[in-house]
């Protein structure tokens, strides 16, 4: 801004000329420009030279009121909760598969067409109720010989019942001879003996003819069913399965590194994906042996929550706790982190004011809305549960309590 007005003043001179003859009236009105010029420009350095003075006097104020601020700089205000001792399970997490004590795959005993299904996946039946129907018409065809071959039996036995009595009586009153008395036991025995053949096959046929109805083994929730009607079926078609919703088991393979700590009586918690306990329990059986494919331990614990909550083949977390015992926790507001590692900020007492000093920490479990701390803290250090995303290390704070 202060080029321009040095560059009017050579075009104002180059326009001031002498006056000729006939150019008095043009003269008067070019001095008067000039003047305007004049007190303008003695106008405009008396401004520049007054603002260059207040920005001088600015300049030298500044680093004097920023000396003052840090002179009475005072400390961030911040919640403190005394580090405490807190019994902490020591424990592992597996993952468990539930299994129903009572769980069965349907498989046929006959072979057939397969004529009705009377259930849906998923519905529950109670034991002996029909779950399909194998065309039986053959079999029943069989039982029905077989029954009129047991009467035709039964009717010979009855005669030859009849005639060893009448035989006997004679043969006593020496009417006739033994041999024709031997004779008729002979043939009754026979006649008994093809009778009894005849209704144990009977009774064999009717038990086959039962085959062909399937029918639910106890009270259950019917499973996946992927065969349909008209199918043909036989001994190794699976028809569906059928699942006990109670009494179940949870399986857990624990590894052969902690065969020493394993026992029964451990408490155990299940938990879902999200961490939600569904039932504490506590191991009831220990395998003896070590299962070659998993290399690990197989232990079971009892599970009696309802099907809304686990169901049979379902997998979950297992957290198996080997023993308890105190450890320092603090807030989980308390815990920052910065590259991977954990800190908490420690409100310290120096030179007769508090700092944050910021202190590494190995965590262990959480326990409820507490860090379990293994190692870096005390019980009795105060750490900052506020405003710890303010703080850096050794800056002033002030101490709230909580």
């Amino acid at each position: 801004m202060g080029d321009a007005p040095r560059e009017e003043p050579q075009q104002a001179s180059t326009a001031i000329i002498p006056a000729k003859a006939g150019d008095s009236g043009e003269q008067p009105e070019q001095r008067k420009k000039l003047v305007r010029y004049i007190a303008f420009k003695r106008t405009y350095g008396i401004v520049v030279l007054i603002l260059a003075g207040l920005a001088a006097t600015g300049c030298q104020k500044k680093p004097a009121a920023q000396a003052g601020a840090g002179v009475g700089m005072q400390g961030l205000p911040v919640q403190t909760a005394a580090v405490t001792l807190a019994p902490v399970a020591q424990s592992s997490e597996y993952v468990a598969t539930i299994k129903s004590r009572r769980s069965a795959t349907l498989q046929p005993q006959v072979s057939g067409q397969l004529t009705q299904i009377g259930v849906r996946s998923g519905d529950r039946v109670k034991v002996g109720q029909l779950l399909m129907q194998i065309d039986p018409r053959q079999q029943q065809a069989t039982v029905a010989s077989q029954r009129a071959t047991e009467r035709q039996k039964k009717a010979l036995f009855d005669y030859d019942t009849v005639e060893v009595e009448r035989q006997r009586k004679l043969f006593e009153a020496g009417v006739t001879s033994r041999d024709s008395y031997d004779q008729a036991r002979q043939a009754f025995e026979n006649a008994k003996a093809d009778y009894e053949s005849a209704m144990e096959l009977r009774k064999t046929h009717e038990q086959l003819l039962a085959y062909y109805t399937v029918r639910a083994p106890f009270d259950s929730v019917v499973g996946d069913i992927p065969v349909h009607v008209g199918d043909y079926v036989s001994p190794s078609t699976a028809l569906t399965t059928v699942d006990e919703n109670k009494d179940m088991e949870a399986y857990i393979y624990v590894p052969t590194e902690r065969s020493g700590d394993v026992r029964q009586g451990l408490d155990v918690e299940l938990t879902d994906n999200s961490g939600k306990l569904l039932e504490k329990t506590k191991i009831n059986f220990l395998s003896p042996q070590v299962d070659s494919s998993l290399q690990g331990i197989l232990v079971k614990a009892p599970v009696h929550s309802s099907p809304e909550v686990l169901r049979n083949a379902q997998m979950v977390k297992a957290r198996v706790i080997w023993s308890t015992k105190a450890m320092a926790v603090v807030p989980v507001l308390a815990v920052t982190r910065q590259g991977g590692l954990s800190f908490v900020f420690l409100a310290q007492q120096q030179n007769g004011h508090f700092i944050a000093h910021q202190a590494a920490v190995t965590l262990g479990d959480t326990v409820g809305n507490t860090y379990s701390v293994t190692s870096g803290l005390n019980a009795g250090d105060k750490v900052i549960v506020s405003g710890t995303q303010f703080l850096v290390n050794d800056m002033p704070v002030i101490p709230m309590g909580r």
